[in-house]
């Protein structure tokens, strides 16, 4: 029996529609979401959090890269350009800063439309691509793009004219060569571009989200790739101390680099944008560019101190004195460090006008309390042993506080200003409603008080007047330093 071509013909496109139906149940909803999926999500939905809101919160949350321009931490300074820029702009606007490091700068753009910070404060070049997502503030500064490539192992030795022969000095020459970038950076559209421009296509390598372009600068110093591209101020700073690399090759037109907030923020980019305009008309704002960015002397005295977090992850020359210390009071060792750094700057001859001395600034009828000679405070384990048994009494002093973190508070504001002034803000707390127990908020607000006659003549006070201010500062910046701690040094 001979079946017609009509028939043959009706039976293929059934058979071939059932198999598209097969492979679309298939590749159905049982399959997660890709990374692409997610952004273009976040992109189209970015959450709403204006300036508004953030100052109900009173915090802004900024994303930024930990690397040796923008924030690190050198003997037990936290420091950097972006850092300081934004200490100084929440103070205008009367926030608390809370640091967010990002690990994976692929992934920036997202985070911030997701919410996980308010703002990007990590330099990023202003392009039409991102401009489609975010919006950006006015530029912090203008730069360049250059080509970060190797000079001769022996170039001490040659002429100038030898080693020009062996760079590469035209954009046209990368045409084959392997150049290594991130993929979302605005290095890796240039790139791009360029290959566009010569007619050739350049090997473009993506490295990691992760790693910063320092990393990437130091690979080319080492000899692990030949070619990456970076901004030319991020190349200079690192090219004074890598003095094998040459970075004297442009590959784009001046770009600017500025922070980004949400599209859907324009209240706090207005807020920012009027901070920017302001500091910029001021010699504050060029005398930290110059900081992190022109002084180069300063600049590669950190990058090879082993108290720079970014190369050792150390905080001070006497971390395992502070760690074995700190396992006696039970504290994490970065809080105690973060209180030595407030005391001393880690100085173990500072002395104070009131004569405490040592790591722990401790005064002298204190340290016989605890059988330590006055004069040996200069010894940094003695300065510890006594700061850190006087620690241990005023933990148990205020044991009755039943919330841990709470506890170090109190302990830290009767270290500062003695157990008496605190025992007596919390009868004030407790008159006026607020809770005795907790610091933050509470306690905290009555010390201040001590200063004014109408509550340090209470006749609930029993010991007087108190410096407020002091205390409540002490805790506050105690308790700051220690989170970006956190940030950075591992546990």
């Amino acid at each position: 029996m001979t079946i017609p071509s009509s028939h043959i013909t009706i039976c293929h496109h059934i058979l071939l529609a059932l198999l598209i139906l097969v492979l679309i149940s298939c590749s159905g909803t049982h399959e997660p979401k890709s990374k692409t999926e997610s952004k273009e999500k976040a992109a189209l939905n970015p959450i709403k959090v204006d300036f508004k809101k953030i100052k109900e919160n009173g915090k802004l949350t900024a994303l930024t890269s930990y690397n040796s321009t923008s924030y690190f931490i050198y003997r037990g300074e936290v420091m950097g350009y972006e850092y300081e820029l934004l200490k100084r702009m929440c103070d205008y606007m009367d926030l608390e800063l809370e640091i967010k490091v990002v690990g994976d700068k692929d992934q920036v753009i997202d985070m911030l439309l997701k919410g996980e910070g308010d703002i990007i404060s990590l330099g990023l070049t202003v392009t039409e691509e991102r401009q489609q997502s975010v919006k950006f503030t006015e530029y912090h500064t203008k730069t360049h793009q250059v080509l970060v490539q190797r000079k001769p192992s022996n170039w001490r030795n040659m002429k100038v004219h030898e080693i020009e022969k062996v760079l590469i000095r035209d954009a046209i020459d990368l045409i084959g060569k392997k150049v290594y970038v991130r993929k979302n950076s605005s290095y890796h559209k240039r790139l791009q571009n360029l290959s566009d421009e010569i007619g050739g296509d350049i090997e473009i390598v993506e490295v990691s989200g992760n790693m910063e372009t320092e990393e990437i600068i130091q690979m080319v110093a080492d000899g692990k790739i030949d070619y990456t591209v970076a901004d030319q101020n991020i190349a200079e700073i690192n090219a004074t101390y890598l003095t094998i690399l040459d970075i004297e090759t442009p590959v784009s037109f001046n770009q600017r680099i500025a922070w980004a907030v949400r599209p859907n923020s324009p209240e706090l980019l207005k807020v920012v944008n009027e901070w920017i305009s302001d500091i910029k008309k001021s010699t504050d704002y060029y005398v930290i560019y110059n900081k992190y960015f022109k002084n180069k002397r300063a600049f590669k005295k950190r990058v090879k101190s082993e108290y720079f977090s970014l190369k050792s992850g150390k905080i001070s020359e006497y971390d395992d004195l502070i760690r074995q210390y700190s396992d006696s009071i039970d504290w994490d060792w970065r809080i105690l460090a973060s209180q030595v750094y407030q005391e001393s700057l880690f100085d173990p001859k500072a002395q104070s006008w009131a004569g405490a001395k040592g790591l722990m600034q401790i005064m002298p009828a204190t340290a016989r309390r605890f059988n330590i000679n006055p004069s040996t405070l200069a010894n940094p384990e003695n300065s510890m042993i006594a700061g850190t048994r006087y620690i241990m009494v005023l933990n148990k002093k205020w044991g009755i506080i039943p919330d841990s973190v709470e506890r170090i508070k109190f302990v830290l504001a009767s270290y500062n200003v003695g157990e008496n002034h605190i025992s007596d803000a919390r009868k004030l707390a407790e008159k006026y409603g607020a809770d005795p127990n907790r610091w933050s908020g509470q306690v905290e607000d009555y010390i201040l008080l001590k200063s004014n006659p109408k509550y340090y003549n209470d006749p609930l006070v029993k010991y007087g007047y108190a410096r407020g201010t002091e205390p409540y500062k002490y805790v506050r910046e105690i308790l700051t330093r220690h989170d970006k701690y956190k940030t950075v040094i591992p546990e």
